[in-house]
């Protein structure tokens, strides 16, 4: 019949919230709209901003890298749904040192974001790097400003691997920090990191090959020192049970090759949807996603 034809002629979706998978959002869409004719316009504003947006259904899909608990969910009426897993690295600008040079652990990260380590020649930084000429430059440390799932799971890493962490600050997507300069958003991170001699950030891996940020190596759960890889972002979700739940915590696991500071990133869509066609549509958008 003609209406049905006119309401599938094109469909525009728009979804809003975590940076950190917005790199592969943007993909996805580009393709999708070759494909089908089809838009998705998705901004990446922050893991919180997501969540408050779908939940004022001012967009059809939210984005959050911290996944709701199960009563948020009910309460909202929201569905949430995993869809790509990602790697957070540190990134780092340093005289003299290149991309996958520098090894970190998590209690020297927590101890540089809790403000105790506060040059790169630090004992406890070098005593991990023995063979790199550190130099004796002052540590800048930069965080986010907004309320981020980046940060959520940056934190959730630290409260695991620093004592003093879990005490004094913990986890969230804003946090009390106890230092820093904050940017907005992971591409607000990276910008700082770039300019900034010095600085340390967190951002997601895609971040740092964009902006061709160096990345130090990580000590895993297991003691073994590894670079991030999409594989090794894929090891760290080998055991998971899902069935379980899609909130899942991939932070420091064990298994061979298994990137420390991992996490799934999450879609928010309405239970039940005001306008039919379009929460069809997300859902086709993602399907066809899953499929590539």
């Amino acid at each position: 019949s003609m209406t049905a034809l006119s309401a599938q002629a094109t469909t525009s979706l728009t979804g809003a919230g975590a940076t950190f998978p917005a790199p592969v959002y943007a993909k996805w869409a580009d393709s999708y709209q070759k494909e089908t004719g089809n838009k998705v316009n998705y901004q990446g504003i922050g893991s919180s901003g997501g969540v408050k947006q779908i939940i004022a259904n001012t967009v059809d899909f939210g984005a959050s890298d911290a996944p709701l608990a199960d009563e948020k969910l009910k309460a909202d009426g929201l569905f949430q749904f995993p869809t790509v897993i990602g790697g957070v690295v540190m990134a780092v600008n340093i005289s003299g040192i290149k991309s996958g040079e520098l090894v970190l652990d998590g209690e020297t990260i927590g101890n540089i974001y809790l403000g105790k380590i506060q040059k790169w020649n630090d004992p406890a930084i070098a005593k991990l790097n023995p063979k790199l000429n550190l130099p004796d430059q002052n540590i800048a440390v930069v965080r986010r400003a907004d309320g981020s799932g980046t940060s959520f799971v940056f934190t959730s890493y630290l409260s695991k691997v620093n004592s003093a962490w879990k005490d004094e600050v913990g986890a969230g997507s804003p946090v009390k920090w106890p230092t820093g300069l904050g940017g907005k958003g992971n591409d607000g991170i990276a910008a700082f990191v770039q300019r900034l001699p010095g600085s340390i950030g967190y951002v997601e891996y895609a971040y740092a090959k964009q902006n061709n940020l160096a990345y130090t190596q990580l000590v895993t759960a297991d003691g073994e020192v590894i670079p991030p890889t999409a594989d090794s972002f894929s090891a760290a979700a080998r055991k998971i049970d899902w069935s379980k739940s899609f909130a899942q915590d991939l932070t420091n696991q064990k298994g061979e090759n298994a990137w420390p500071i991992t996490s799934t990133t999450f879609i928010l869509v309405h239970q039940t949807q005001k306008d039919a066609a379009k929460g069809k549509e997300v859902l086709n958008f993602f399907n066809w996603a899953y499929e590539k």
